[in-house]
């Protein structure tokens, strides 16, 4: 007899980690269904019909959400809800509770954010965790702040680090990554090209790699500054200090790019620096740039405080410090063999997050 696990997902159109679940967990065990709350049907919805996964799309408008969802499960009857982000975990695992599932999962996906911006919030978390019967802790900092600023028991919550097909970063055809030049425009000209992956929100320290990167073009005019997933709660905020700090040809905005693995080979640098150290729940990103073998420049937010190290395998700056990182970037610019090193260790220092691990620790809680 197979296990039924339903997964509920909210606001989620297009993301490659559950794609790798699906093609990487033992269906001989277990028989995944989808319910996908979402304002217009998803990318997810169709991928999934395609390989005959059950699916459902619940538009998302508030309470008739929950109703919905709370009959698609007593239809389904599975024998594991998994939620993921905040009006899944909600909806999902109420309606679990309602109709009696046993296993009741939340993977969490925020850290502090709540209590930092909106403390009003934080009393939902704490009913999201008295509702699953186990929390997926997706980095230390997630369990700590669990524990410590939640009261979570430690018995409840089970650390599993997100997985990646590491391989696919490395093994992009150079067709690919040409096709992205000459969509966005880079010329052989643009040098560097610094990367940034990040929504567009204030405590990603967006608005410090502007500053270092102004700064960045008295020594090198040419450069040019990429910043994709350019949309977010504060994207007015963000454009406007664009527009007012650089020169439109200076810079690329690209809303979304679905070829994550050729953006990275477009970036010489790469720049990820949240501003403290427990806002970034995990940070994919700085798994995903060392993967790709981009020399980086960090904050240790997130899970980087369980494994960047500082001129080992990336470097690490002051948090809310653009002067920091204009002279990291720079020194990468100039110290080639610290480069290599960085691209050498990296790679080395990612292998614990790797998809098979990822999805063993999956299947062990949903035995």
């Amino acid at each position: 007899m197979k296990t039924k696990i339903t997964y509920i997902l909210s606001n989620i159109d297009k993301a490659i980690a559950f794609e790798w679940i699906i093609e990487k967990i033992n269906h001989n065990k277990y028989e995944f269904s989808f319910i996908l709350l979402h304002q217009k049907e998803p990318y997810l919805y169709n991928w999934l019909k395609e390989r005959n996964i059950t699916c459902f799309h619940v538009p998302h408008v508030g309470k008739k959400s929950f109703f919905k969802t709370f009959f698609l499960l007593k239809k389904i009857n599975p024998d594991v809800v998994h939620t993921h982000l905040f009006d899944a975990n909600l909806f999902g695992l109420f309606a679990a509770k309602l109709i009696g599932v046993k296993k009741r999962i939340y993977t969490r996906h925020h850290s502090t954010y709540h209590h930092e911006y909106c403390p009003k919030a934080v009393k939902w978390d704490k009913l999201a965790n008295a509702l699953a019967t186990d929390i997926v802790a997706i980095s230390e900092n997630v369990k700590n702040v669990l524990i410590q600023k939640e009261q979570v028991s430690i018995s409840k919550i089970h650390l599993i680090h997100h997985g990646f097909d590491l391989s696919k970063f490395k093994e992009v055809n150079s067709n690919e990554v040409e096709l992205l030049k000459n969509k966005y425009q880079l010329i052989n000209g643009d040098y560097p090209v610094v990367g940034v992956i990040s929504r567009y929100i204030k405590w990603k320290g967006i608005a410090y790699i502007i500053s270092a990167f102004k700064n960045l073009l008295m020594d090198y005019p040419n450069a040019k500054l990429v910043l994709a997933n350019a949309f977010g709660p504060d994207k007015e905020y963000i454009t406007s200090l664009l527009k007012k700090e650089l020169a439109i040809s200076q810079y690329i905005e690209i809303p979304f790019e679905s070829n994550l693995f050729a953006l990275y080979q477009l970036f010489d640098v790469y720049v990820h620096v949240p501003i403290n150290k427990e806002i970034e729940a995990f940070g994919q990103t700085y798994v995903e740039a060392l993967a790709a073998g981009i020399p980086s420049v960090f904050t240790l937010s997130g899970v980087a405080n369980e494994f960047v190290v500082h001129q080992q395998n990336a470097l690490v700056v002051d948090y809310c410090n653009s002067e920091s990182i204009r002279k990291a970037v720079l020194l990468l610019l100039n110290d080639k063999a610290l480069c290599e090193n960085l691209k050498k260790e990296g790679l080395e220092s990612i292998k614990k997050f790797n998809l098979d691990n990822f999805v063993q620790k999956l299947e062990t809680l949903y035995a």
